[in-house]
């Protein structure tokens, strides 16, 4: 990665929230190493805590948090700073939340695992068409994420599932049977 040309940015104050410790711990890491001024939260709660506090100029957010929707604190983000730039995370990722992070101020929607470096081009991106991602989610890989999307939405309820899906119920047990793929 390219080194960020910090003139451009005069506040370096970031957020993290993320409810996956590990990760949260990892990227909280490698943004401090990069020059930001990194504060974390690990569910929706704090990171509106923090927001109130003191609004940062950028954030990382997760989609799904334990006790919520990541988009709640992107909105709130928006609302106190509406020059931050937030970027949202998710295993989960289809086109629909993807257009609800960008109409809420999220400049970036990018799938699990995202690592340091695709986070902060993203964040830092001056306009310029992004790049390809190295390793995309593969079509059957995205198929299963909006099954396993939809099926949450629907409660866990399969026969729900597959009439939203327009899909015959046994045939979305098998699907949900297997293991995600690659």
């Amino acid at each position: 990665m390219e080194a960020i040309d910090w003139s451009l940015y005069e506040d370096r104050s970031i957020i993290v929230v993320e409810d996956d410790q590990s990760f949260l711990n990892r990227l909280s890491r490698a943004l401090q190493g990069r020059g930001f001024d990194v504060k974390t939260a690990d569910n929706v709660v704090d990171g509106l805590a923090l927001i109130r506090a003191c609004p940062p100029a950028f954030a990382v957010v997760d989609m799904r948090l334990n006790d919520g929707n990541g988009l709640q604190v992107i909105e709130a983000l928006s609302e106190a700073r509406p020059n931050a730039r937030a970027v949202v995370l998710t295993g989960y990722g289809n086109l629909a939340t993807a257009v609800s992070a960008v109409k809420l101020g999220a400049i970036d929607y990018l799938a699990k695992p995202a690592d340091a470096d695709d986070v902060i081009a993203a964040l830092v991106a001056t306009g310029e068409k992004a790049t390809p991602p190295e390793n995309p989610m593969s079509a059957d890989r995205v198929r299963w994420e909006h099954i396993q999307r939809v099926y949450e939405l629907c409660n866990r309820n399969v026969s729900e599932t597959a009439r939203r899906l327009n899909m015959h119920r046994r045939t979305l047990q098998r699907i949900l049977a297997k293991r995600a793929p690659r």
